[in-house]
């Protein structure tokens, strides 16, 4: 063999273990199809960390707007939320003349995210007082700006997910879950260091600037995003009868054990994510680290997610259960709220460190098995019901958990530093703890959830079909061969 032959097969060897999602491009699905369709997972980052860290920080420091507007303000997104279940199954019955179901949803949501942060940054101007108009037209103007913004992120998402499942083959969900996930993170890092670069001379012109070019990014990656990827089928023009939401969600909460997997999903979720508003506030106050190093917590939970993913993707690869991948990730979960517990009485900062990143670890290990699983089980007619559903879950329960820790944190501090819980308790990490405590109950029951699941899928009387992802009886088989 020729020494160029040779050196062309060494790499394109290499080429998986270099990247490590290479090899979940599929002849149906390219590599590079499969890149670009994963941008509108950048620009659902992007939105996100612009609501709920940039602008955040900016409404309370820079405009001085009061921190109970900005709090009600930020919840807004969520009312939208509970509302992903019935996109995702409008995307799945879709009439269209054009013949697509996923692009026309994927569109608006863009269109909606779009809307809401063009006219974001002036309604934020009017919303801090600073002009001649009324100050009711600010706080309508900017409760009508994040609730465009929340409806758009959640509607692209959702449906966006569900296309992936459409266009990928079964045996490379996994990886392809595992790339969308980190392409998530990757829009949030490279848009909280853009952030925070082209805002760290402040000025209304620049927060205009600043908000409507991310408005521009989104339009753009999303637009490159769906080019040329749903194929047109010519029977979805066709007025054919469809069924009504209540009789699909009916049919898909009846089967199997989705009702459990929707609370496990809900409860894990609940219990990763009710330490994000408190891990810096915790780093600085009680372990007295300097702002730089409570700033690299962010990135330690981002590349401890990144492995997670990057494990969870191995493992269902060679065929594990994804039920099991994320019991593992709550179990990671427990031990690492247990080391940050720990740090506070050992003022360990290098304890916390590793706790902050087994954090990320499990959530990751969590996520990526709770959303394989719910793709497995949704059929080619019901996708976008399933990951709506998924979604709704878990954005949800993250709003609520994140709004409860805070409440938590206060209520629990002001009663250990009152004397109220004794004397041994008389100390600031208290209502910090107590959070923590929450989230390994809840990483408990989680497994307590997912007990049923584990067992139901490794039930040797069953058998699933292909084209469903549904479990069925031996009989129900017999009957489909026949």
């Amino acid at each position: 063999m020729r020494p160029g032959a040779r050196i062309t097969g060494a790499l394109m060897r290499l080429g998986p273990a270099i990247l490590p999602f290479a090899d979940a491009a599929t002849v149906e699905l390219p590599l590079g199809r499969l890149m670009r369709l994963a941008l509108f997972q950048v620009t659902v980052g992007m939105a996100a960390v612009l609501l709920i860290g940039t602008l955040n920080r900016v409404m309370i420091v820079e405009l001085e707007v009061p921190a109970w507007i900005v709090a009600v303000m930020l919840s807004l997104p969520l009312i939208f939320a509970p509302l992903r279940a019935l996109v995702g199954f409008r995307s799945d019955t879709h009439r269209s003349v054009l013949g697509w179901r996923r692009v026309p949803y994927i569109w608006f949501g863009t269109l909606l995210q779009f809307g809401g942060l063009a006219i974001m940054p002036f309604a934020l101007l009017l919303l801090s007082g600073d002009t001649t108009g009324p100050l009711w037209a600010g706080q309508l103007a900017a409760a009508l700006a994040f609730v465009l913004v929340g409806a758009g992120l959640h509607t692209t998402q959702t449906v966006g997910l569900a296309l992936a499942t459409d266009l990928a083959p079964a045996h490379a969900r996994p990886k392809v879950v595992a790339l969308l996930c980190v392409m998530l993170l990757v829009g949030m890092m490279v848009s909280a260091l853009a952030f925070g670069l082209l805002l760290a001379e402040f000025s209304a012109v620049r927060l205009i600037q600043v908000i409507q070019g991310a408005a521009l990014v989104t339009i753009v990656l999303n637009g490159l995003a769906l080019w040329k990827q749903e194929p047109r089928d010519h029977t979805r023009t066709a007025d054919a009868p469809r069924p009504s939401f209540a009789q699909s969600w009916a049919a898909y909460a009846g089967s199997g054990l989705a009702r459990r997997r929707l609370v496990a999903t809900g409860l894990g979720t609940a219990a990763f994510s009710m330490q994000d508003i408190l891990l810096e506030p915790y780093g600085g106050q009680i372990l007295h680290l300097s702002v730089g190093a409570t700033t690299a917590l962010t990135a330690m939970l981002a590349a401890g997610g990144g492995l997670g993913l990057l494990l969870a993707a191995r493992w269902l690869n060679r065929g594990g259960d994804p039920f099991r991948v994320a019991a593992a990730g709550a179990i990671v979960g427990i031990m690492a709220f247990s080391a940050v517990v720990f740090a506070a009485p050992l003022a360990s900062a290098q304890l916390f460190a590793s706790g902050v990143t087994l954090i990320g670890l499990g959530g990751g290990l969590f996520a990526h098995g709770t959303l394989t699983a719910s793709m497995a089980k949704a059929g080619p007619e019901d996708t976008g019901l399933a990951l709506g559903a998924w979604g709704a879950v878990q954005a949800s329960a993250a709003g609520l958990a994140i709004a409860a820790s805070g409440i938590v944190r206060d209520v629990g501090s002001a009663l250990a530093v009152s004397g109220a819980l004794g004397e041994a308790m008389n100390d600031p990490a208290i209502g910090y703890l107590i959070v923590y405590h929450i989230e390994i109950a809840l990483l408990f029951a989680t497994l307590v959830a997912i007990g049923p699941l584990v067992r139901e899928h490794a039930r040797p009387d069953r058998a699933r079909t292909p084209e469903r992802g549904r479990v069925l009886s031996p009989n129900a088989i017999v009957n489909r061969l026949s």
